[in-house]
């Protein structure tokens, strides 16, 4: 061995040792030239460019810490939390973000978009900071509905804990009115949408429950919480829908309406999926099957096993829709966890097929053939054109913890996983956990969509290279220039703010639709929710098509801009964009020109 042999050995070993450090914090602060980016705007069409503290956020989300009794898994059961919502709260045009704490007495934050491309947080200005106080539990999530139609969205935060509904006194401030809605003292919600469940004009909202509603996390009689089962659990939490009466009242009518599970909720999505004019609903259960409710008329029927997506148990974390093959019906991707010689589940892509008018289509899961399963141990995943090409890609963030680089939790973590009812229900079976990491330190897929049925993950090459543990991605062009901004949540790490800058020669064309509906405006009377939740639009281009529907929330904890954006790659001729409302009403907007956002509002 030479003289420098020794040296440069050792050298091999410190960038080898500190390489999955390099890795993490390349995402947040990597260095960015114009020639990098022109380069992978040459090659993919965008480069994501990491800018949060540039724009004035900076925050990083912080655990909380539950009862001693479950000390020795404290680093699993207090993995989530961390999660982000797009609002425009106080309709100034320019899209806003609240992101949640989970810390107790921490503060969570609403970032005001000022339109020059930086935030203030104003969320203890307006009454929506000190959210985690002792006692009431703490944050997991947001979604913002006008539950009264008057033109400002109004916040509804979900909680391990108590959940509480703030009404958006026009954009300067927030009212607590939880206790006029009836909402349950103490439920474990880890997902919750706005939808117009029965079309009757009014936003309704729908709560999925993760552990049961009469666990309290802090004060714990007995460790007898966990899971009864990693296949087929079915005493988690139960299932809220909640109708809107008008006049700020809601009735509580889950039952009802067939919504009776209680296996653990982490995500779900809303969308009309039959073509009859009704949302359904879609629900990703951890340690379970998924369920699809098809709504008849207001009436939810269970039907996840005949349609094909609810028959083979896995760890469903995020519930997303989008038209991934341009054909005018909505695609369900579904989060799960693989690694790498110890578990493949996969995600799940469920693509419809032809189905007759009105009836429910029968579901083919094509994730693998389209190269989108392979995601790690997946959190929340959005669609949206991130290269403006005409064609829907996806963003996936993923790991759970991530703690030490050379210990890992996994082989314990099987011995649970696989053992009797009696094992894995009660928390004092399970193995401690100590500094160990479980599927921690991973890469963040970006895949780009080639609009023929195949997807490549591009993240590092358009400069996607954090390694924090992911949870909560949303979708938006904050500043107005068309094209998809992305936020993302970790637990325990920082949020990011990618500023998303696509190549100069593609086309683009959004919306942003406003329904009918307004406060004056009485019961009965045939028009959309002022948010238009639930309105579809179909845009016709260069013998192409692909169907939106504006969404009330939508993959892990999360919920992207209202706007509805579509690439267009070279195109600069639209033919016609269709809008179907709620209401029943039809819209069509002949030639609508590129490159700007059009307002529409629901005909009357």
């Amino acid at each position: 061995m030479t003289r420098y042999a020794k040296p440069l050995l050792a050298v091999f070993f410190v960038l080898l040792l500190a390489t999955p450090w390099i890795i993490r914090r390349a995402g947040r602060a990597g260095p960015e030239t114009a020639q990098t980016v022109a380069d992978a705007q040459a090659r993919y069409g965008f480069r994501l460019i990491e800018s949060a503290r540039a724009a004035g956020i900076d925050v990083v989300h912080r655990s909380p810490t539950f009862d001693t009794k479950l000390a020795h898994i404290m680093p699993q059961v207090a993995a989530m939390g961390a999660a982000v919502s797009v609002v425009d709260f106080d309709a100034d045009g320019h899209a806003d973000l609240y992101v949640t704490d989970s810390q107790e007495g921490s503060s969570n934050h609403l970032y005001r978009n000022r339109g020059d491309g930086t935030f203030e947080d104003v969320a203890a200005a307006l009454g929506v900071a000190a959210l985690n106080e002792p006692a009431t539990g703490v944050s997991m999530g947001s979604a913002w509905g006008d539950y009264d139609n008057d033109g400002f969205e109004d916040l509804l935060l979900y909680r391990w804990g108590r959940p509480e509904l703030f009404h958006n006194d026009g954009g300067r401030g927030f009212t607590r009115v939880s206790g006029s809605v009836g909402l349950p003292a103490w439920a474990n919600i880890n997902s919750v949408i706005w939808f117009d469940f029965d079309r009757d004009g009014r936003l309704d909202f729908f709560m999925g429950g993760y552990y049961a509603e009469s666990v309290d996390l802090w004060r714990l009689p007995s460790t007898r919480v966990m899971p009864e089962s990693f296949e087929y659990a079915a005493n988690g939490g139960r299932k809220y829908l909640y109708r809107n009466l008008g006049g700020g009242r809601f009735e509580e009518v889950s039952a009802a309406r067939g919504l009776q599970s209680t296996r653990w909720t982490l995500a779900a999505v809303a969308a009309d999926l039959r073509g009859s004019g009704y949302p359904d609903l879609f629900v990703a259960n951890d340690y379970g099957v998924s369920e699809l409710f098809v709504n008849d008329r207001g009436q939810f029927k269970e039907m996840g096993r005949e349609s094909g997506v609810g028959y083979a148990p896995k760890s469903g974390m995020s519930a997303s829709v989008g038209d991934v093959l341009n054909q005018g019906r909505f695609a369900i991707y579904v989060s799960n966890i693989s690694e790498e010689g110890i578990l493949i589940q996969g995600n799940n892509l469920w693509v419809p097929g032809e189905p007759a008018a009105g009836a429910l289509p029968t579901y083919e899961n094509l994730a693998r053939s389209m190269g989108i399963d392979l995601g790690g141990w997946s959190f929340g995943a959005q669609f949206g054109d991130l290269n403006n090409d005409g064609a829907l890609d996806l963003y996936l963030v993923n790991g759970f913890v991530s703690a030490s680089r050379t210990e890992s939790y996994w082989y314990d973590y099987s011995k649970v996983a696989g053992g009797h009812e009696v094992v894995i229900a009660d928390a004092k079976n399970w193995p401690a956990m100590g500094r160990r990491s479980l599927a921690g330190y991973q890469a963040k897929r970006v895949w780009i969509n080639d609009g023929a049925g195949r997807f490549v993950d591009v993240a590092p090459m358009v400069g996607v290279t954090d390694r924090y543990d992911g949870r909560s991605v949303a979708l938006a062009d904050f500043a107005n220039r068309g094209a998809l901004d992305v936020v993302v949540a970790n637990q325990r790490g920082p949020l990011l703010l990618y500023r998303n800058e696509v190549a100069p020669d593609r086309a683009w064309i959004g919306f942003d639709l406003e329904g009918g509906c307004r406060p004056e405006i009485g019961a009965g009377t045939r028009c959309t929710n002022r948010s238009a939740v639930g309105a579809q639009l179909t845009l016709h281009w260069a013998g192409q098509r692909q169907v939106q529907e504006v969404s009330g929330g939508s993959g892990f904890c999360a919920q992207n801009q209202r706007r509805l954006h579509f690439g267009l790659g070279g195109t600069r001729v639209v033919e016609r964009a269709v809008i179907r409302w709620p209401s029943g009403k039809m819209s069509e907007i002949p030639a609508p020109a590129v490159g700007r956002v059009h307002a529409v509002k629901e005909p009357v």
